[in-house]
């Protein structure tokens, strides 16, 4: 078990691929070239359709956006653990994990639009909207996994959130009752150093955030979160684990944000240039491509860039042929079935405010 070799209390990282892309053998996860090149593929796409949404921002096109440049690998590594049927619930950072599910880039594109229908997800996808009240889709998870452990069901509910949310009640609340009930939970913390602009060590005196699982009666465990191999392995040693009735297990991502934390926000007013380009070095994309083309796995990267961006312009295009939002939308998607007070509030045509 990788939780008993790499002791979260003594600061022990799981990692498989250096910066070199040169792996460790005996950690290496069985994963065949076609496993391979679609996690290349997707991590290509996610970075290449970010830097769209940051240029989409600043066109004034989209709204506030998160930038998740340099947390590819620790988004798209877990999803990969998972099955068809199995839930994921997101923040706002983990758009690689949603690629990787299913999930249309146009409708990703959609909800930074403001436009409710970017919250429809395909049928059977399994996934939730954006939860952006920092922690709160944690206690959602825990509640989708326990219904599935009572429904003898075999699935597996993994939820992403940051360093920042272990600072909130609904991170300890959720990981309490998951350790209790031993709920069939992955929890994913990516650590990206800053929750906005305040520093990963003015939150919490523990050593690593991995640990605070312990206290809760699972297993955690320190993961480099750039390593898309070492983020596959661990989570799916958690998700098997959670799929056979073993309970939760809380995997923290080491990894770093190296843009904003929104497109709101200007980073170098917290953190020197030193800093982001000594994380430049570990890049995921980076290491991943060596490795790859080490193993004649990858011939050709530049192809597979100018797919990808084909695929992200289409994208585009789709989302912005897309009816922009009324102010009826604020009523027709709050239930599924609208209340008759807010029929009176809506009105015939929206109009009543």
């Amino acid at each position: 078990m990788l939780t008993d070799e790499f002791d979260p209390l003594k600061g022990e990282m799981l990692c498989v691929m250096d910066e070199e892309g040169i792996v460790d053998r005996s950690l290496m996860p069985k994963l065949s070239n076609e496993m391979l090149i679609k996690a290349y593929r997707t991590m290509v796409l996610t970075r290449l359709a970010d830097d769209k949404a940051v240029k989409l921002q600043r066109q004034g096109k989209l709204g506030a956006y998160p930038p998740s440049r340099g947390q590819e690998a620790s988004q798209i590594g877990p999803a990969m653990a998972l099955k068809e049927g199995d839930w994921l619930l997101w923040a706002f950072r983990e758009m690689g994990g949603l690629l990787w599910k299913g999930i249309p880039l146009s409708t990703l594109y959609l909800f930074w639009m403001g436009n409710e229908l970017g919250s429809v997800y395909p049928e059977g996808s399994n996934v939730t909207p954006s939860v952006v009240p920092v922690a709160s889709q944690i206690p959602h998870a825990v509640g989708i996994a326990y219904a599935s452990k009572l429904r003898k069901e075999k699935i597996v509910t993994l939820a992403y959130f940051g360093d920042g949310a272990t600072s909130e009640g609904e991170f300890h609340e959720g990981l309490n009752f998951a350790g209790v009930f031993k709920t069939p939970n992955v929890f994913v913390c990516q650590n990206n150093q800053f929750a906005i602009s305040t520093r990963r060590e003015r939150q919490s005196a523990s050593p690593t955030l991995a640990q605070k699982a312990v206290s809760y009666g699972f297993p955690g465990i320190l993961v480099d979160g750039n390593d898309i191999f070492a983020m596959f392995a661990a989570a799916k040693e958690a998700v098997d684990r959670a799929r056979k009735g073993k309970g939760p297990t809380l995997i923290e991502s080491y990894t770093y944000r190296m843009g904003d934390h929104t497109t709101s926000d200007d980073w170098r007013k917290y953190r020197t240039k030193e800093e982001v380009e000594t994380w430049q070095r570990k890049d995921p994309l980076s290491r991943f491509a060596k490795y790859l083309k080490a193993e004649g796995v990858l011939s050709d990267e530049g192809e597979i860039e100018k797919e990808m961006s084909k695929v992200i312009e289409e994208a585009v295009a789709a989302a912005e042929a897309v009816p922009a939002p009324t102010r009826k939308d604020v009523f027709e998607h709050t239930y599924a079935e609208m209340p008759p007070y807010l029929k009176w509030q809506m009105g015939p045509g929206g109009e009543r405010q």
